[in-house]
């Protein structure tokens, strides 16, 4: 056990964030930490690092050997990546502060071991002066590793893009990870492209760390995670499995929940109405309160949480016609330096184009080249009747001055503020939310009010640009649903997979100067159709004689190491009855392949 948090209660003010929060961490655990926004995930994390003490409740931290990735990276000019890359959970410092930590034990003195400190500390400090000379290259591998460049190391963070910055933090995992046992991140995949978060999720699996990450990909979260921590009420609530395991037995806990509850208050109000009818036949004897204690005593369910859902509709203007936008070699450059070449596209009614690719390959320019706002080559035609609406992943668009509900009415009339209220509710935004500063929202808030602008319009034709970026998963749900019914024509930049396989019938890569495209969802394009890529726990075997696994094909000898996991049990079912292999009690992380479920018409 290297973590153990029990019944953790945090407050701020009259606020209650956590009200009972459970999570033990084992070597190997891989762990999602989900929840909407503001439900205390980050604030748990700081708790479970020791940066926040918690009101009440227990922590018991077997480990320092922490590595952490903070949900925004530094971005100070005062920072460069060099510095970024060993700050504060680096292996260094851990060395570093355990030299502290031994100074003062041996200053305050005391019944204390002297040959051991002296020992210890002689060996961290050999250490601290091999990684001194060693750090260098770790660093330059660590940059390269995540597709940065070693040139980088002493540019400051503020001079680096959102993209590349978030790589620096990927880099300050890998330096860290070798020397830790626990890896906690806070939204790590957050302007990573996918080709990044892939390797990513490869790394942690092949990683020895245990893992606790705080995330709203929910792809990357069916990848990596064997357990599911939700926070939700201030309480956690835990589940095996991923993200679609997560999904289901919610559905089912809830529904259970529903059922004991209203099982429970029909029993009651029937025993109410016995003890009634008692006290008004023999008003004068006391059974009636017999009765009552009898109800006193029953055991209490409880109430299901009414789960708020954001309600989006998008209203599509008079159709367009058949072709939307044609595109014949279009070409794109700055100079002599080509980004797209030879670009034919041919956009119809209906389609939902998701397009995604590397930071840098020319997503954004192929949008804009597409709607004339830049200069480009060759022939583009798009329809007379097309009413573009925009989505911007920046919020340009939004005046931070205003507050959210000042924004809406610029654009209805200033004296429809009760339509303004109803439009922003709709979004799950209340009260004060509505009334201060957008320059005071969160990233998620602000997205929602901008998705609330675009609701205003009648479109045929949206254009996104990250739609999903900062939403929690409620959110994005809620707006995957809308735009699969939208009746218009969609084209979104994205890097969520699971946005690119839920809406999207078509995708394009962008790669090389090029576009790729493809009549299907992502895992299609991927050839992934009908079968998911998770990760699940794994029972480590031996194999105590040669055999073969008739469904993999796969020959065994004696000595190897096997890991089963559940998808795979019925595969080695015949070596196991058999004494061909043996289970040594060692569990691993594994990643399996396994069929999605049809779906059921009826």
């Amino acid at each position: 056990m290297l973590i153990k948090a029990t019944s953790i209660t945090k407050a701020f003010g009259p606020q209650k964030v956590l009200k009972d929060v459970s999570l033990q961490i084992n070597e190997g655990d891989s762990i999602g930490l989900i929840g909407v926004n503001g439900a205390g995930k980050s604030t748990f994390l700081k708790i479970m690092l020791g940066e926040m003490k918690p009101d009440t409740g227990e922590l018991i931290r077997n480990t320092q050997r922490i590595g952490y990735l903070e949900q925004f990276p530094e971005s100070s000019s005062d920072f460069t990546v060099r510095d970024v890359l060993g700050r504060p959970y680096g292996h260094i410092e851990n060395i570093k502060r355990r030299l502290k930590e031994i100074e003062d034990i041996m200053v305050a003195g005391g019944d204390i071991d002297w040959n051991a400190l002296a020992e210890e500390n002689s060996v961290l400090e050999s250490q601290l002066a091999k990684c001194d000379m060693d750090d260098e290259e770790n660093l330059k591998r660590a940059l390269e590793k995540v597709g940065l460049s070693a040139d980088m190391m002493e540019r400051t963070m503020d001079s680096l893009s959102g993209g590349e910055r978030a790589k620096v933090m990927l880099s300050r995992i890998v330096v860290q990870g070798d020397e830790c046992d626990l890896l906690i991140m806070d939204e790590p995949t957050n302007h990573l492209d996918i080709d990044t978060v892939e390797w990513l999720e490869d790394y942690l699996l092949d990683s020895h760390c245990a893992v606790l990450v705080i995330s709203h990909d929910r792809y990357f979260l069916d990848k990596i995670a064997t357990r599911m921590l939700e926070i939700e009420h201030g309480k956690s609530r835990e589940y095996k499995g991923n993200y679609s395991d997560f999904i289901m037995k919610k559905m089912l806990d809830i529904e259970r929940m529903r059922k004991e509850y209203q099982k429970y208050m029909a029993e009651k109000r029937h025993q109410e109405d016995i003890a009634k009818q008692m006290y008004i036949d023999n008003p004068f004897m006391t059974i009636h309160k017999t009765r009552q204690k009898m109800i006193d005593k029953m055991e209490e369910k409880e109430k299901p949480e009414k789960m708020e859902e954001i309600t989006v509709r998008i209203q599509a203007a008079h159709k367009s016609g058949k072709n939307v936008l044609t595109a014949k070699n279009i070409g794109v450059g700055y100079g002599d330096k080509p980004i797209l070449e030879h670009v034919d596209l041919d956009i119809q009614r209906g389609d939902k184009i998701g397009i995604f690719g590397a930071n840098g390959q020319g997503k954004t320019t192929l949008v804009k080249a597409l709607l004339e706002e830049i200069p480009c080559t060759g022939e583009l035609w798009m329809a007379p009747g097309a009413k573009i609406g925009y989505y911007s992943q920046n919020h340009e668009g939004l005046d931070l001055k205003l507050s959210a509900e000042e924004q809406i009415l610029m654009v209805i009339g200033k004296d429809r503020r009760g339509d303004a209220r109803k439009m922003l509710a709709r979004f799950l935004l209340f009260g004060e939310d509505v009334e201060r500063p957008m320059c005071t929202l969160s990233g998620g808030q602000r997205a929602k009010v901008a998705l609330a602008l675009l609701l205003l319009d009648e479109t045929n034709l949206l254009i996104l640009d990250e739609p999903t970026n900062y939403l929690d998963i409620p959110a994005k749900h809620a707006i995957e649903e809308a735009l699969t019914d939208y009746d218009g024509t969609i084209m979104t930049i994205t890097h969520d997979r699971y946005f690119l396989d839920t809406v999207c019938t078509k995708v394009i890569e962008v790669k090389d100067h090029r576009v790729k495209c493809f009549s299907g969802t992502y895992s299609e394009m991927k050839g992934r159709k009908n079968v998911k890529e998770i990760v699940m726990d794994a029972d480590e075997y031996r194999v105590l004689s040669p055999f073969t696994n008739w469904v993999s094909g796969k020959k065994y000898v004696k000595g190897d190491r096997v890991l089963v996991t559940p998808a795979e049990e019925k595969s080695f079912e015949w070596a196991i009855t058999q004494g061909k292999i043996k289970k040594t009690g060692g569990r691993q992380r594994k990643k399996v392949n396994v069929l999605d479920q049809p779906k059921d018409d009826n």
